[in-house]
């Protein structure tokens, strides 16, 4: 069972269809899923001292890529992806086993501009206008540990961009998914010799 310090979050990067079962479905995908829904399950729940985890003290934050349908991140304009994750369609839901943690202030989305790339979710904004970051300050957050998919974009981007602006980031490792196992443990790599630590 993972303990966070009181002044964390957890934030849950892309776990969404097409990063899943879809058009841009990544290795380990359920596997990540699987392990995200049991770390949360664990914080939500109460410890045997009574101490409440996640649920009521610590945030969960979701970071949802969100494109329109003519994305320049697509093949079809000259980017490298295949569609994914279009704006009212399956492909950008959250799994379903992890939406009933997703709420409206504490969703953040990214990729709506047509003509920008943005793997990192630090700019992602909320219904409200709202920045990850901004909420992340706004709820006195020191600690991010983040998880998702995919490792070597927009979890590494994210990951790094959160440590960049002073935050302590954690990643969680068993909770990635990715989409080239040699990518993903250098990422990993990477990111820890960045100061990131890996739990």
């Amino acid at each position: 069972m993972i303990k966070f310090p009181k002044d964390s979050a957890l934030v849950v990067v892309d776990m969404l269809y097409d990063f899943i079962d879809g058009s841009m479905a990544c290795l380990e995908a359920d596997k990540a899923v699987r392990n995200t829904l049991s770390v949360i399950d664990s914080l939500t729940s109460a410890s045997p001292e009574g101490e409440e985890y996640i649920g009521s003290i610590y945030p969960i934050l979701f970071v949802r890529d969100h494109h329109p349908a003519d994305h320049c991140s697509f093949a079809a304009q000259g980017g490298p992806w295949p569609p994914h994750c279009v704006q009212g369609t399956r492909g950008a839901d959250i799994h379903e086993d992890l939406a009933p943690y997703a709420s409206e202030d504490l969703s953040f989305f990214k990729g709506e501009d047509k003509s920008l790339e943005q793997y990192s979710g630090f700019e992602g904004k909320n219904a409200a206008g709202q920045s990850l970051s901004e909420v992340l300050e706004l709820l006195e957050i020191h600690k991010v540990i983040v998880c998702g998919i995919a490792t070597e974009y927009c979890v590494r981007n994210t990951a790094e961009d959160l440590m960049k602006a002073g935050f302590e980031v954690s990643v969680l490792k068993d909770c990635l998914a990715y989409v080239d196992a040699r990518g993903h443990e250098e990422a990993l790599e990477a990111m820890q010799e960045e100061g990131i630590t890996l739990i």
